[in-house]
């Protein structure tokens, strides 16, 4: 989770606009920010996204689909989205979310260039299933 930074605004609303597929979020500093749930779900500040350190992330392939099926309150400071992947480790803080907001088109810019280099696709339907799980040989 990011750092819960005391300087930080804010939030005055939040809205989950399920149908665009957005986010809106609105600061006491005058700010608001549509934050599409896909970028939300590349974006997740849990350890499965972000891994435990520098070089360890982790790129989001085919959640161009996503939806948010839930959004809970954690204190106040946090939501925790429940996307419709089954993804729920992510607590977004006000400063993370302020920041995806201001920092959105370079960070967004920043994905899509992995995704290329990487020849990653945000279609669902271009993405290989999961490797099967356990230890076994695969055949039985």
């Amino acid at each position: 989770m990011a750092g819960l930074d005391q300087n930080t605004p804010q939030p005055t609303g939040i809205t989950l606009h399920r149908k665009s597929r957005l986010l809106e979020i609105s600061f006491d500093d005058g700010n608001t920010f549509s934050l599409p749930f896909e970028y939300l779900r590349v974006y997740s500040p849990s350890a499965e996204v972000r891994g435990h350190g520098p070089g360890q992330e982790v790129l989001q392939l085919g959640k161009r689909d996503i939806l948010i099926a839930e959004l809970d309150p954690v204190g106040n400071y946090a939501i925790r989205p429940v996307f419709s992947d089954g993804h729920d480790s992510g607590l977004y803080s006000w400063d993370y979310l302020y920041m995806l907001g201001k920092e959105q088109e370079t960070l967004w810019q920043d994905y899509l260039r992995k995704l290329e280099e990487q020849g990653g696709s945000r279609d669902p339907a271009l993405v290989p299933p999961p490797a099967p799980k356990g230890g076994g040989c695969g055949k039985h």
